[in-house]
């Protein structure tokens, strides 16, 4: 294993010097700022600093003992301070959690919690003196029925599917008052969508024995990388014992690529082609907290696939409590992510991850394949760093955004 730091004014021009000297299979492991030093350093631009990660072909030289002394403590320090930043994030969230739900009629929390939104909505109600006149209509109309419209906008503006726009402002309109103010309304708002996202679901350990859980989703969406980024959180946070399987047989870059994170991980990883193979591993791995399985990313229109996959779920049934996680990008259009859905709805249950938050700005799809699966949400993603870029779902940060507001 070779683990190595490169530097550049940009993550590309750092990434693409890493290439130059390791070759293009490398796995970028950290990304972080960092100073420049020397005379008048203040007055330059931070460096950008990437740490890959390289797996050693068999015939290569053997490393420098300079290079081998150094790697996996280097690599524990990352992978610590990253997850222990990830804890406290999961820990702050979860207290949101905890205000949100025990203050639910109290609107100064509400709007606490809503942040900037509140007054943005306020402002963009306020109609200017020289329009006024103009629609004797328009100027009928209430301050709340002028907030309705606006919302209704703004959540269709975020792709929320506009049957579920339309469904959350009749909920709303049908418990409005007269002269109700709009901040009454927001909170309602608020809280009815919090609702419809539910609680985000955490993976837990079994109740004896390894608990195993199946990653399936189409090819693209980052599977692998999701997989090392909760394996980094459970084996180095948690102190868990994880073993790592993969079925991915079609792309051997993603077998690699998992591989080489195990190695990092020191923890066990196997490459199955079989049901059979996956119940030996159960067998070998009956210590372990946890048997994470990648599985093929496939189309979920080719019914052979689907058998095959459906067999892959399926064959621990009775021998192993089991989760199945079905992981989606959240830049794929909401009829695709429907249509994949529902095939593997005809499977199995599972729950929701979704991935590449940091690719769109429009959030509406997590709420609308909530609503159409009834599927719970457990964890996204926002970029490429492990074990740094996941965090456990957070329903007040993504309703905050759909509204409108920003969702720090």
């Amino acid at each position: 294993m070779i683990i190595k730091k490169f530097q550049g004014k940009t993550e590309a021009e750092a990434v693409e010097s890493a290439k130059k000297e390791l070759g293009s299979n490398v796995v970028i492991m950290n990304v972080r700022n960092i100073k420049r030093k020397g005379m008048f350093s203040f007055l330059k631009p931070q460096l950008v600093e990437v740490t890959v990660a390289l797996e050693e072909e068999p015939d290569q030289p053997a490393a420098s003992p300079k290079d081998e002394a150094r790697p996996q403590p280097f690599i524990d320090a990352i992978v610590h301070k990253a997850a222990m930043e990830t804890a406290a994030s999961i820990d702050n969230n979860l207290a949101k959690d905890t205000v949100a739900e025990s203050s639910r009629t109290d609107s100064s929390a509400i709007e606490e919690k809503l942040d900037t939104l509140h007054t943005l909505l306020e402002q963009q109600l306020q109609k200017p003196e020289e329009l006024k006149g103009e629609n004797p209509e328009e100027e009928q109309e209430s301050e709340v029925e002028r907030f309705m419209k606006l919302l209704y906008n703004t959540m269709l503006t975020n792709e929320v599917n506009e049957q579920n726009a339309n469904q959350i402002i009749d909920e709303i309109e049908k418990i409005n008052k007269p002269n109700m103010p709009f901040d009454y309304a927001l909170a309602n708002i608020y809280q009815k969508m919090i609702l419809k996202f539910g609680k985000p679901i955490e993976i837990t350990p079994a109740s004896k024995g390894p608990k195993v859980i199946f990653f399936v989703g189409p090819t693209g969406v980052g599977k692998t990388t999701t997989i090392a980024k909760i394996a980094s959180k459970f084996s180095v946070e948690g102190g868990r014992k994880i073993a790592l399987l993969t079925a991915d047989t079609y792309r051997i870059a993603a077998a690699e690529q998992l591989r080489t994170y195990a190695n990092i991980l020191e923890v066990p990883f196997r490459v199955i082609y079989s049901t059979e193979e996956i119940e030996q591993a159960l067998k070998d791995f009956r210590n372990y907290d946890f048997i994470m399985v990648d599985t093929a990313g496939h189309s979920h229109q080719n019914e052979a696939q689907k058998e095959a996959m459906n067999s892959f779920i399926h064959c621990v049934d009775g021998m192993a409590e089991k989760e199945v996680f079905l992981v989606l990008s959240a830049t794929t259009k909401y009829r695709d992510l429907a249509s994949i859905a529902d095939v593997y709805s005809e499977m199995t249950e599972y729950k929701l991850i979704f991935t590449k938050l940091d690719e769109t700005t429009t959030l509406g799809s997590l709420l609308n394949l909530k609503l159409h699966t009834g599927a719970s949400l457990s964890y996204v993603t926002y970029g490429q760093n492990v074990p740094d870029d996941i965090e456990v779902f957070n329903p007040q940060k993504t309703v905050k955004q759909l509204l409108g507001g920003k969702g720090n």
